[in-house]
């Protein structure tokens, strides 16, 4: 018979000591507070890049994420900050910089985020107020206000020591003490990889385009018969997490057959957009267009120059397209270096020159700004008073000529 050792236990011989009394659930750890979104679905293909962000994240102050529209910058930032909230005593914030338009906006965006009892008159001042908390930001889409967003860190690195900050942007903030991420692109399946189902459903952007398939066509399954249209359409889209998302949810109106036609035949397909979303992930056009609207005049035209080159190119093959105008004396080394910081142009890894390539998404966003007359007619007017030997036949004229056989 059980021998009593106190209330709700007991003692058996040779059998030990034992709970007797109902287990309880312990109780939950608690989390710092935060602001963050729930995510509706799993992150793929980013989890060891996570974990390497993590482990980086405490010991840097400040950490920017740049890449391409649609490379999923938000998404893993949304998962970086789930994974180190528990090491920020005074929690994670999140500032949507979508709604944000001016520096004065940025501080009372950040002082109702932080609960602070009143907006700080300036950056300097919100850097003192800060000064004990241990907290980290999280600024998404700060390449709507670099300007702010530099000052800002000026201010709570000299004020505030326990304040990190990460970054989403297209751009890097050129800020002391900052570490850049350029967001991969998911990796895409070769076509030796895609023996069957299952090595195919190995590769992140396949998981991604299935689980969107899936989350839009109840009983969508990969077939055998999908997985070569379904490998092309993926290394198209160049892995762009955006691109796929936008491309999955066509699948049950146009079956991955139709999908990588339309995608072989132009981008329209990519257009369509997400309603919820903020107007900037809405479609991977809208994202783009974001980014296009604020190049410079030269930018934009090696921007759209470039989209006539199906493979990656070199400073001395474009240096040769201009020789003959008097565009031939631009800057071009500093034009690519401005595409690539902006996240529109990609240089492409290997020995030798520096080799440039537009993605695939991008280049056909592009080949479809040559074709818009509002477009054509914006930079033949930029362009009116340095023409030079094409001032009987613009070159933008020529531009577009050729962008009708490029696709």
């Amino acid at each position: 018979m059980p021998l009593t050792a106190n209330a709700g236990s007991s003692i058996t011989p040779q059998r030990g000591y034992c709970f007797a009394a109902p287990a309880q659930d312990a109780l939950p750890t608690l989390l710092p507070q935060h602001n963050l979104a729930a995510r509706l679905s799993p992150v793929w293909g980013r989890d060891e890049l996570v974990g390497v962000l993590a482990r980086r994240l405490p010991v840097q102050r400040l950490l920017t994420l740049t890449g391409v529209a649609g490379i999923g910058k938000s998404t893993l930032a949304l998962a970086l900050a789930e994974r180190v909230l528990p090491r920020y005593r005074d929690g994670v914030w999140w500032v949507d910089m979508a709604v944000v338009q001016t520096p004065s906006e940025l501080l009372g965006s950040l002082a109702r985020v932080l609960q602070l009892h009143s907006t700080p008159a300036s950056l300097n001042e919100l850097g003192r107020r800060l000064a004990s908390r241990h907290v980290l930001l999280v600024l998404d889409g700060a390449d709507l206000l670099l300007g702010a967003c530099r000052q800002l860190m000026r201010a709570l690195r000299e004020a505030a020591p326990g304040i990190s900050v990460l970054f989403t942007s297209r751009e890097a903030l050129l800020a002391p003490g900052e570490w850049v991420v350029r967001v991969p692109r998911l990796a895409v399946p070769s076509p030796k990889a895609l023996a069957n189902v299952e090595q195919a459903m190995a590769c992140p952007a396949v998981q991604l385009f299935v689980a969107r398939a899936r989350a839009n066509q109840q009983g969508f399954d990969l077939r055998p018969q999908d997985l070569a249209p379904l490998g092309d359409l993926c290394r198209r889209l160049d892995g762009l997490p955006l691109a796929l998302e936008l491309a999955a949810a066509q699948v049950d109106a146009l079956g991955i057959g139709g999908v990588q036609m339309q995608v072989r035949t132009g981008l329209q397909v990519l257009a369509r957009g997400r309603r919820t979303a903020v107007e900037r992930h809405r479609s991977l056009t809208a994202a783009l267009d974001w980014s296009y609207e604020r190049l410079s005049l030269p930018e934009c035209w090696l921007f759209l120059q470039l989209s006539l080159f199906k493979m990656a190119v070199t400073l001395p093959t474009l240096s040769d397209l201009v020789t003959g105008t008097e565009l031939e004396h631009a800057d071009l080394s500093y034009l690519l270096a401005r595409l690539v910081n902006v996240s529109l142009l990609s240089v492409e890894p290997g020995l030798g020159p520096a080799r440039y390539r537009l993605l695939n998404c991008v280049r056909s966003y592009a080949l479809g700004q040559l074709r818009d007359p509002r477009q054509v007619a914006r930079l033949q007017q930029g362009y009116a008073p340095c023409l030079g030997a094409f001032s009987d036949r613009p070159f933008v004229l020529q531009l577009v000529e050729q962008a009708a056989h490029a696709q």
